[in-house]
């Protein structure tokens, strides 16, 4: 509380120095279309700009392959936001830090404000950037009212899973809700983490040669899954919207996705859905793919602005107070829902990031884009695969 009230004062001085006529921003995020925080944030946009008399100017999507090159294509034309919410520690971040302004020298020239430097998105540069916003976690959600209808046991084993999986096709249900045209990604990093071990997941190779095993037997299993019936008839052409809405509408029994998934549950799903650890191929449990990745970061272009300046740290520090990203990163669940994602973080032994994190884009689209509905549809070789994405030399600075 001591904080949000310095920091109204800060914002008043700021805004005090602001032109009379105000000042127009730019911000882009993902906090948008059924994002849970999406109302929040325009909310939270609205409020700075009847404090300050400023004007925003959102162009925030949803966060998806197209929307994360048109951010990337932005800042290429230079033609990039004031105030952006993206990702950090990632081959995403890695082409715009130059961009950027780190957190320490904004405090320098505005030490009222004492934004914190997270360890968490400390770069390979030894800087922080970005101040983050919205933990997560990666796991399989499931419709627990349809295993009981079916008297499948819940997939907390491998062979539970593919049991599952032959269960629901029998009986003329969705096994694994996903779409291969769009976004197959935790499918993907899930099935990697369910043969490899924390050290092996979190390997970066530098070559085709490096690659471990259990990365080539991870992409192994998408195609035995495919071929066992577990995805849509349609999942190589149809969108994550669609195949998403089947699992909430009970349509299909299973999803690999991530914490803001479980924000758009209905209300009343919150006791018949649960989120599991993924299920391990042979007991080499312990890890869960988590962390922090995203951050609202200041760039040079509002920053060496000296009509935008003030303006642009006035929101950075308005979005990121203690109460503001509190808002931000409210989980709408509940009941079992919640327990299970509560479960899931605390039996943890290590938070591991997404591989494709780390890797540039064209390599990450590569993988993720065009292998792994390739190898799904037995077109391409879990071989293959990588020997296609370690040419683009995904992990490479």
């Amino acid at each position: 509380m001591k904080r949000t009230i310095l920091l109204f004062l800060c914002l008043a001085i700021l805004a005090a120095s602001a032109s009379a006529e105000g000042v127009a921003l730019k911000t882009v995020s993902c906090f948008a279309g059924e994002d849970v925080a999406a109302i929040t944030y325009a909310e939270l946009l609205r409020e700075y700009e009847e404090r300050t008399g400023n004007v925003v100017e959102d162009a925030s999507a949803t966060s998806d392959e197209s929307w994360k090159s048109r951010v990337l294509s932005d800042f290429a034309a230079g033609n990039e936001p004031d105030v952006l919410f993206f990702f950090a520690c990632s081959g995403d971040s890695a082409p715009i830090l130059r961009r950027m302004v780190p957190i320490e020298e904004i405090n320098a020239a505005y030490p009222e404000l004492s934004l914190p430097e997270s360890e968490a998105l400390r770069e390979g540069d030894g800087v922080v950037y970005a101040i983050p916003a919205r933990p997560y976690y990666e796991g399989l959600f499931v419709n627990t009212d349809l295993f009981e209808q079916c008297g499948l046991p819940l997939p907390d084993t491998w062979d539970h899973l593919e049991e599952a999986v032959a269960g629901f096709a029998a009986a003329g249900v969705t096994p694994i809700a996903v779409s291969f045209s769009d976004i197959p990604h935790y499918l993907a990093e899930c099935c990697v983490l369910a043969c490899a071990t924390p050290e092996e997941y979190a390997a970066r190779p530098a070559s085709a040669d490096q690659v471990p095993e259990s990365w080539r037997e991870g992409m192994a299993l998408i195609r035995r899954l495919y071929e066992l019936g577990a995805f849509p008839a349609d999942a190589l052409n149809t969108s994550e919207t669609v195949t998403s809405q089947m699992f909430r509408d009970k349509k299909a029994a299973m999803q690999f996705d991530g914490s803001w998934f479980a924000n758009t549950l209905p209300a009343e799903s919150m006791d018949s859905v649960r989120v599991l650890p993924v299920p391990r191929r042979e007991g080499k449990g312990g890890a869960v793919i988590g962390g922090v990745s995203m951050g609202f970061y200041l760039t040079r272009r509002a920053w060496d602005d000296p009509g935008r300046r003030d303006a642009a740290v006035q929101l950075l520090a308005w979005l990121t107070s203690p109460e503001h990203l509190a808002q931000l990163n409210q989980e709408q669940t509940s009941g079992a829902m919640r327990e299970s994602a509560l479960a899931l973080l605390d039996g943890a032994e290590v938070l591991l990031g997404p591989v494709q994190d780390d890797m540039n884009k064209d390599a990450r689209e590569a993988w993720l884009l065009n292998c792994v509905p390739a190898v799904a549809d037995g077109r391409m070789t879990a071989e293959a695969c990588w020997e296609n994405v370690m040419a683009l030399e995904p992990f490479e600075e």
